[in-house]
Formats: C-alpha cells, structure tokens, sequence
C-alpha cells in the first residue's frame, strides 16, 4: 500500500436512504480501475505518514454530524495506524489462505442492542481507504436511534478486475466495527445524558481514550452533547493545581488575564472552584479587574448522600450567587441517575468524564450474505 496523500483522495458521493428503501445509493463520479489486493489492502504501511492537519474532507459539511476542527489531528493516519496494527507485515493471512481472488461479496450491518447509531461518516472514510472501489449504503443516519436486529447498513463491490471485494470487506470490518461500537456507545449515553440534564447542556471531558480523542469528541457531539475543549491548546483552564502553584486564585486569574494580554490571545477562560468561598474569591477578583474569564467550574458541589440520593444545594447556591455573570460548569458525581437533579439546578454545563472513560460500546456485526458467497463458490470451484 503507498504512503498516505497528503491530499484527500476523491470520495464518493453518499446519500442516506429511509429505512424503508434498499436502492444503493454510493457512486463514483467515473469508474477507475481497482488497486492490486495483494500491494495495496493486504500489505499496509507498519508506521503512516506523520499527523498533518485534519483534511476538508474529514470535515466535509455533507456530514449529518462533522467531527470537532482541530489544527494537527489527521483522521486518515488514525485509521492507516488502525489498519496496519491487523495487518501487521504479513497482512490478512486468513483472507489470502481461505478466500479467492475474484469473490465478490455483500455484507449488511447489523444492531444487536438498541442505541444511537455513531461513526458511520468515519466508516465510510475506512471503507474508502482500503477500497475506493467498495459501495456503502446505509439506511440510517449518525445520531438515529436503531433497535436490536435492525438492519441500518451494507457494503458490497464489483470485480471490474480479478480482485477480491469479500477480502477488502473483511479487511475493514473489525475496524469499522470497533471504531462504530466505540462511538455509538458514546453517542448513546450522551443522548441519555443530554436529555436528561435539559436545560443544561452536557458536556464531555479529556478523559478520552489516547490517540483517539477527536473520535471520542465526535461521538459526543453526534449524541446530542456539547465538545469541552480539544486538548490544553484551545481554552485557559485553571485547575486546582494551578492555584495551587500560584498561591491562590486571585494570583492564577492575574497571571493569565496577564499572560494573554502580553502574547494578545484571546481564548476562553474558565477556573475551578471547590467551595462558595472560591466562587465568592473568584466574583471579587472579576468585579476589581478586567478579566478574559468566561467560565466557573462548580466542582464537587454535588454530595452523594447514604440513601444514593444526591445533595445538590452547594451547587445551587453557587450558581445563584455568579447570577449569570459568567457560564457555570457543574462536575463530579456525575451519573445518569443524579444528572437531571443537577440540570435543575440552573447550572450551564455538566461535564462527565465518564461519557468517554467509561464507554459500554454498543453491539453492531457486518454479516457476508451467505447466500451469495456460496453461489460465487461454486462459481470459483466450477472454474
């Protein structure tokens, strides 16, 4: 397989069918011959090509739910690393002893669980790259909610030359499916979440799982979520230990109002404080000065009480006292059972670490037809 474009490849155009309808619906503008299997899927790159920033196509609007904008982070090297870790330096072996190079195949996407259906933009961006050639069709959109046994998806391939599209199908199927499982299970219980918090708005954290953090995020926003910041690039968040090291709040908040004046950033500023002393500390500093803050974080207001119930009343008379000064953040003790008390409680966002760090994915399969594999068997075994 060569190395990865720096460029974006040419995509198929791809519509979303209701679920009712099963006429394919992704096609190539021009038919292109397609790559030898052997070079090209079976033998990926053991090391990509280093990140470069997050191409248009990545964040091509035609998207039901576009992945959050990031300067460095490359999609493409994200599944070129997931693929060749299968592949490894032999590639498919199981592919090359089993299946024959001319099979073609149709295989259908199956929910074995009810939830939100999350990563299908990112599948189709996988299929694309072990196989241009390969046709997805899906019945469902990201964000739609789908229950067991639903058949939301297929993809299938010609032979235009004496290739194998069963082996490119099942090449990208486990990483297709862990990727979709990851990010539907996100995407599910966010939807919880989100809904059950009203009016506030729930948000993720950047307990997110190593190298995959945007997909993490994406997952997020396409269960109805709002994206914390990106990573420590994109907002000022001081923390506990940061008032720590400065020796106070007041002291954090002078050195970054400071900080940004000098370098002439604006970035959003948000600060986190344990008690009503800290948010009172935090109003006086506003009141005496100019500040670039926009955001209270209200950490551990919320007290598990010995019944399971919660005692929310820190956390509401916090967000009484900043009286819409600023955004106010609640976190900690987080759950889908205490989040609907905690929305009452007026606060803007409620952030769960647990939305990513903790993910149940959700069970999808991609079944071959049998049907038509034992049909294009015989054919093989005839010829």
């Amino acid at each position: 397989m060569p190395a990865i474009p720096t460029a974006p490849a040419p995509s198929p155009t791809r519509t979303v069918l209701p679920l009712r309808n099963r006429l394919p619906v992704f096609s190539s503008s021009s038919p292109s011959p397609r790559p030898q299997l052997p070079a090209r899927l079976l033998r990926l790159p053991a090391r990509p090509r280093a990140a470069a920033p997050m191409s248009a196509e990545a964040r091509a609007p035609a998207l039901p739910v576009a992945p959050p904008a990031h300067p460095t982070y490359d999609l493409k090297a994200v599944i070129a690393l997931a693929l060749s870790e299968d592949a490894g330096d032999r590639g498919d072996v199981s592919c090359l002893a089993t299946i024959p190079s001319n099979v073609e195949a149709e295989a259908t996407f199956i929910a074995k669980a009810d939830g939100v259906i999350a990563g299908i933009g990112l599948a189709d961006m996988i299929f694309n790259q072990v196989d241009p050639s390969l046709k997805v069709e899906w019945f469902a959109s990201d964000g739609n909610y789908v229950h067991k046994g639903l058949q939301f998806g297929k993809v299938y391939g010609k032979l235009p030359v004496q290739d194998s599209c069963a082996r490119s199908i099942i090449v990208a199927e486990r990483v297709v499916l862990n990727f979709m499982q990851r990010m539907s299970g996100i995407a599910t219980l966010t939807k919880a979440m989100s809904d059950a918090a009203r009016p506030a708005c729930i948000l993720e954290t950047r307990k997110t799982a190593p190298g995959l953090r945007l997909v993490d995020k994406w997952a997020v926003l396409i269960g109805g979520g709002k994206n914390h910041r990106l990573g420590l690039f994109d907002m000022v968040m001081i923390k506990d230990n940061h008032i720590s090291v400065a020796g106070g709040i007041a002291n954090a908040m002078r050195s970054v109002d400071q900080f940004l004046e000098k370098e002439k950033v604006k970035l959003p500023v948000e600060v986190e404080t344990r008690t009503i002393e800290e948010v009172k500390d935090v109003l006086k500093y506003a009141a005496e000065n100019k500040t670039s803050l926009t955001r209270i974080m209200l950490d551990n207001m919320v007290v598990p009480l010995p019944n399971g119930d919660v005692d929310v009343s820190m956390l509401k008379d916090a967000v009484q006292l900043i009286n819409g000064r600023f955004e106010t953040e609640a976190s900690g003790n987080v759950t889908i059972d205490t989040v609907k008390k905690i929305g009452e409680t007026g606060v803007t966002y409620i952030s769960s670490g647990a939305l990513t760090h903790s993910v149940k994915a959700l069970d999808i399969s991609l079944k071959i037809d049998t049907e038509l594999a034992l049909q294009v068997g015989r054919r093989t075994n005839r010829a």
